[in-house]
């Protein structure tokens, strides 16, 4: 590591990490599926806790109203690609990083390719139809993947390790219809993915480290209003088209 010592000193005085837990971090990559809400809290705390590769993939340019929660853009970003915009922050924290993007939308064409090039997978979706792919090309290609959802000012996040416990459709078995709410129609608090950003970058550096308990089998749903979070276990499901 060299002169990055000084970077990562207070991630090295960690019992379970030390040196050694760095290099590993250094050695290791995460691909973040959308780079808005939940990608940008995510990223930020990846980078700066020196995960080697990040993976960027975003359709989207950078609107005025997503200021109010994507904290990787600023006002002189809008109009800009979310990715590049991204990147450009990330390399800025931390320039000792690798940071690759594409500006693609996570599809069936693209989702084998995209998430074979990673160790972890964090969904920083904002629909189903792209969190059940997702779900279900980690299931095949064995890559654990940490969920994460928003509404107005709730959120919530569970671990899904293919072979060791629930996966998602086993808590969606069908994708919410067109009548579901969404942020689009009720907001979001701009905290509240920042929160659940947070705890799935939590959740990854855990995962890479071999620390502590994920949650696996576990969906911790926070709420803002009543600053609270809720435990939920979740089993398996026998039929789960995906996972059973």
């Amino acid at each position: 590591m060299g002169g990055e010592k000084g970077r990562y000193h207070y991630n090295i005085l960690l019992a379970g990490v030390g040196e050694e837990g760095q290099k590993k971090l250094l050695a290791s990559s995460v691909l973040l599926v959308g780079a808005g809400g939940l990608g940008s809290p995510a990223a930020y705390y990846l980078a700066a806790a020196g995960v080697g590769r990040l993976g960027l993939v975003d359709p989207d340019v950078v609107e005025l109203s997503n200021l109010q929660r994507q904290i990787l853009h600023r006002t002189a970003d809008v109009g800009r690609l979310k990715v590049e915009s991204a990147r450009e922050k990330l390399l800025a924290l931390n320039p000792e990083i690798e940071v690759e993007v594409f500006a693609a939308r996570f599809s069936p064409e693209n989702a084998a390719s995209l998430v074979g090039r990673y160790d972890v997978v964090i969904d920083c979706t904002d629909n189903f139809a792209a969190r059940f792919l997702l779900n279900e090309t980690c299931l095949a290609l064995g890559r654990p993947f940490v969920y994460g959802g928003v509404l107005a000012y709730a959120g919530q996040v569970m671990t899904v390790v293919p072979g060791k416990g629930p996966c998602l459709r086993c808590i969606f078995p069908q994708e919410p219809g067109p009548e579901a709410p969404s942020t689009r129609e009720l907001g979001v608090l701009g905290a509240v993915p920042g929160v659940i950003g947070a705890l799935q970058a939590t959740e990854a550096v855990k995962y890479l480290l071999g620390l502590g308990d994920l949650l696996v089998g576990r969906l911790l749903v926070y709420d803002a209003l009543f600053m609270s979070f809720t435990e939920i276990k979740v089993e398996q499901n026998p039929t789960c088209p995906a996972c059973a």
